[in-house]
């Protein structure tokens, strides 16, 4: 039997989002949702979960899903290889984008913005935080590139293993960290019968610019 998409739907009832119940500044908004997600998606959904877009040299965009790991005034952080595909689209356009989706509270977040490395030391900081298996499979991971079979990307860990064997990890040269600097947010809250709720925050000389948008 064909699957059959075109009846699958949700009739959106949990909440709205009214102009006075905005902030003047997304960044604080986007806290309040990003920890009310948290205190409310349930496992296994990672609240700080989003799809990461990006442009190849032809024009080609690519999504692959993501954690953030950071935020602050100056945007949001995430990390990853550089050589990989995502880190050599983003090394030829710094222009990208980022989708929030959490279901639970039937909201979603898009942002957009420039993106650039983060200092070494900040990379250094939080590679050094993260747990041992994790920092080896950065070195022992080519991403993004072909590997023959899992028995060679295991084989590739066990040697990282034992070359690294007794002594401290240092970051690859090759791996770190990004910030998003936002210049435009988007705040979508699901309403019955499609007619959601959806703030527009730009960013201009004059600070954030706010417009309520059609669904």
């Amino acid at each position: 039997m064909p699957l059959s998409l075109a009846d699958m739907r949700r009739n959106y009832t949990l909440d709205g989002l009214q102009d006075d119940l905005t902030l003047d500044d997304p960044l604080a908004l986007f806290r309040q949702w990003l920890q009310l997600a948290r205190d409310t998606e349930s496992a296994p959904v990672e609240a700080n979960s989003m799809a990461l877009a990006t442009v190849d040299n032809q024009g080609r965009p690519h999504c692959r899903i993501l954690l953030l790991k950071g935020l602050s005034d100056e945007g949001f952080t995430f990390f990853g290889n550089y050589q990989s595909d995502k880190g050599q689209e983003m090394a030829g356009n710094p222009h990208a984008a980022m989708t929030f989706f959490w279901p639970a509270l039937e909201r979603q977040v898009r942002i957009e913005g420039r993106v650039s490395r983060l200092d070494p030391q900040l990379s250094d900081e939080y590679f050094n935080s993260r747990p041992l298996a994790s920092r080896l499979g950065a070195w022992a991971s080519p991403q993004s590139r072909p590997v023959a079979s899992r028995a060679e990307l295991e084989s590739l860990l066990a040697a990282t293993g034992l070359r690294f064997v007794g002594q401290a990890l240092p970051r690859p040269d090759g791996w770190g960290g990004y910030c998003l600097h936002p210049e435009r947010l988007e705040f979508w809250q699901g309403r019955p019968d499609r007619l959601h709720d959806r703030f527009d925050y730009r960013l201009s000389k004059g600070g954030w610019q706010r417009n309520r948008l059609a669904p």
